[in-house]
Order: C-alpha cells, then structure tokens, then sequence
C-alpha cells in the first residue's frame, strides 16, 4: 500500500518538473532575449522548439513504454531531460539553447507519456484511482502557479540560467526515488509492436501538425509554414490509420479507439484545453499589456485560479467522482468554465482586479474538476499492455489543444485587434477587443466540449452502477 503511494509522489514529482519547465520559461523571455540577442521572431521557438518535440513523440513514446517497459521509459525521459536543462541553463547562444530545449521536450515526452498509465495500474480499484489521479492533476496545477511566480523571481532576483538549474535537483530526487519505487515491468518487447513505417508516418505527422499549428500566429493558416505544414502532418496522420489497420504488428492497435469514453474524453480535452491554455497566455497579456502589470504582478494575479484548480483537483474531485460519476463531475466544471470565460469576454479597459478578474480566478477551479475527470475517463479502458499507450495518446491530445487554442485564439485576438485600430480605436481598446472576441470563443469551445461529453459519454460511478443493478 505505502509502495504505491511513494510511486504516485514519484511520478507526481517528475510531473511537476516537466509542468514547472513549461510555465516557468514563458516569463524569462524577455530577458532570454537580451542576453542572447534572439530575434523577436526566433524568440517564440524557445518555447515551440520544446513543444514540437514534446507534442509529436508522446504517441509513440507511451506505446514504446508498454513494449520496452513503462518504467525504463520514465527513467529514461528523467535522465534525457535532467541533462538537457543542464545544457539549456549553460547555453551561451541562441543554438545551444534551442538544441537544448528540443532535448527537453524529448526527455517530457518519454517520462509524461508513461506516467499515466504506470498510475493505472498500481491503482485498480476505483475509489483509489480516483484519488491518485486527483493528485496527479493537482501536481499539474502546482507547476504551473508555481512556475509563473517562480519565473518572475529567479530571473529578476537570479538570471533567466536558474530557471533551467532549478530543474537538477527535482530531476536528482525523483531518479533516485524512481529506481526502487517504481514496479519493474518487462513490456511485451518490440516484436509486439515494431511498426517503424508506423512511428516513422505518426511523429512526422504529429511533428508537422504541430510545427504549422505554432506558425499559425505569425504567418496566418493560408501560408505554406502554417496550413502547408498542418495538411501535410494530417495526410501522414491519415496515413498512419491506414497503416495500423493493416499492420501484423500495429504501432497503435485500433482497437483502443472502439471505446467511445477513451474517445469522447480525448475530444472534450482538446476542446477544453484549447480554451484553458488560451485564457491562461491571454489573460496574462491582457494584464500586462493593457492593466499595465509587470511579470511578477501577473504570476501572484492568476495564483489564485492555479491554487484553486489545484485544491479542487486534490481535496474535491476524487470524493464527487465516487459518489455521482467522473462523467457528472466533469459537466459541472464545464459549467464553471463556461461561466468563467463568459465572464471575462466582458472584459473593460480600466479593469480592476477585485471586480473583473477576480471573480473569473474563481469560477476557474472548475478546471479542478474537469482535470481529473478527464484522466479517469481517458484512461478508463486501458488494459495492462496498453496503459502507455492510452496515457501518450491522452497527453497527446492535451498538447493538440493546448497549441491549438493559444495559436488559432491569439490569431484571432491579434486580427480583431488589428482591424480596432485601422478603424481608429485607441491601443488599450483595440486590445481589450481582441482579447474579448478570444474569451467569448473559448467560451463556446467550452460549450462544445458540454456536448461532446454529454452526448458521447456514458455515466459512471455508483449512479451508474446502481443502475446498472
């Protein structure tokens, strides 16, 4: 019993490193930038250098972990990332530290895309799973309050180098834990699933959506770097399908795609993330560039939706799972969502804190609701020999959403912005309209994201096993 639960903090602590490193980087750039002399335009790919590798080998690094073995994969990812922070905070050149950052975006993918499924299959029975997915989720929301604030006091205390240190002693601690904490599991060996063609057609495929994804911002969908990329990431996708379909030994057995929950889940979360994460880089740039606020001010200003997402997903979800239904659980977060961003696609120019974004950091632990839900529900017909599997397809579609919303509503923010000022409005309003057509959108992702897990999601928990008696 006590085993499992030093696997849960095991894993949750590596979690925490790799979320840590995802919204720690965010409020160093501006001082990456002056000290390493990247171009405006080269400065994003600090960020999209990791998640281009991150996003694209996810898939293929949860099947890898169910044939090699799901523990020699996360030890594996730990070490490839623990070294690459420690190239990345020694780099001296824009290079260096790109090279660094697609490193680590490796490294995440191999450690996150088994970290699921090693937690469903220590925990089986349902009340249990429940919990240490509620801890796994809170974990995410730690890192990332904690890299927003941490961000902005290391660079300005320190220098930017530390936000990358601060990565070896985590990365230290959870591989010394990891080696006698994790249960050892052989894998059903590369026989099994040794489809190169497969992995060849899904990481390019993936690697390309992705890399057109993050361009849409700059370049606009119509262009060859952004929509050229995303077709031609969708036809090796395609492809890829076609393959596993007639492949002796599939890469992705199909048959993980039969479940309609595992499907259902994986689409509410790429709506519900797209809106998530938009709102999370949105409203921050709404703090700054139009209330005005510096990178600390912003980092304490949306402490209290991570702080709460985080309580909710830990002391909340777990309970109200067991008793009305994972499925039940997470309508009632949409609801919160919704009204959340609802709320703030109202957004003034002179806003207060108190009045018009407080309210919305509040109706956001929501998100601690829908978080864990989505887990449990994703993860819910993993067998034992395709538990990395589901955990990097269930990551995956995490990644999906998130660059999609931040890349298509910012595009979008950008373009209503654009149009304010030729027609003669003021910066601060121009912005602030942007910003409002961007949250009103998310809010009807939200709303898509309701009827997908409404009408595709069966009910669970003791409802529904009353029912089914």
């Amino acid at each position: 019993m006590r085993g499992r639960w030093l696997a849960l903090g095991v894993i949750a602590a590596g979690t925490l490193m790799i979320i840590l490193d995802g919204s720690i980087v965010t409020v160093a750039l501006p001082a990456v930038q002056q000290d390493l002399g990247f171009s405006a335009t080269a400065l994003s790919w600090v960020v999209n250098a990791y998640l281009i590798a991150f996003g694209s080998l996810l898939l293929l690094a949860g099947r890898l972990g169910d044939l090699i073995g799901r523990k020699r994969m996360f030890l594996a990812g730990t070490v490839v990332f623990t070294a690459a922070s420690l190239l990345a905070g020694l780099a001296t050149t824009p290079a260096v530290l790109l090279a660094a950052r697609f490193l680590q975006g490796v490294g995440s993918a191999m450690a996150a895309a088994v970290g699921l499924g090693i937690l469903v299959t220590l925990f089986t029975d349902p009340r249990e799973r429940a919990r240490a997915i509620g801890v796994f989720s809170f974990t995410g929301a730690a890192g990332a309050s904690i890299g927003q604030v941490l961000g902005g006091v290391l660079t300005d205390v320190l220098d930017w180098h530390w936000i990358f240190f601060i990565n070896l002693p985590i990365g230290a601690a959870v591989l010394a834990l990891a080696v006698p904490a994790l249960p050892g599991d052989r894998g059903a060996g590369l026989r099994a699933g040794a489809d190169v063609w497969g992995a060849v057609l899904i990481t390019g495929g993936l690697m390309l959506a992705i890399f057109g994804v993050v361009n849409i911002e700059a370049h606009g969908l119509s262009s060859l770097p952004a929509g050229g990329a995303v077709a031609a990431g969708l036809v090796l996708v395609a492809g890829f399908f076609v393959r596993q379909a007639r492949a002796r030994t599939p890469l992705m057995p199909l048959r993980i795609l039969r479940s309609r929950t595992v499907v259902g889940a994986n689409v509410t979360q790429i709506l519900t993330l797209a809106a998530m994460f938009a709102f999370q880089v949105l409203a921050a740039l709404y703090m700054q560039r139009v209330l005005g606020y510096g990178a600390l001010g912003t980092g304490l200003a949306m402490l209290p939706a991570a702080v709460l997402i985080g309580a909710v997903s830990l002391g909340v979800s777990a309970r109200l799972a067991a008793r009305f239904g994972e499925r039940a659980v997470l309508l009632a977060g949409l609801v919160l969502l919704a009204g959340a961003l609802g709320y703030l696609a109202r957004v003034p120019v002179h806003g207060q804190y108190a009045t018009d974004l407080l309210p919305v950091m509040l109706l956001i632990s929501g998100g601690g609701l829908v978080l864990p839900a989505l887990a449990g529900l994703g993860m819910s017909a993993a067998s034992e020999e395709d538990a990395g599997l589901a955990s990097g397809l269930f990551n995956t579609t995490q990644q999906i959403g998130m660059a999609l919303g931040v890349a298509v509503l910012s595009t979008l923010a950008a373009a209503r912005a654009a149009a304010l000022t030729d027609s003669g409005s003021a910066q601060a309003v121009a912005l602030t309209g942007g910003y409002r057509l961007a949250f009103g959108i998310g809010g009807g992702l939200i709303a898509a994201a309701f009827v997908v897990a409404l009408v595709v999601l069966r009910p669970t928990g003791s409802r529904a096993a009353r029912a089914a008696h």
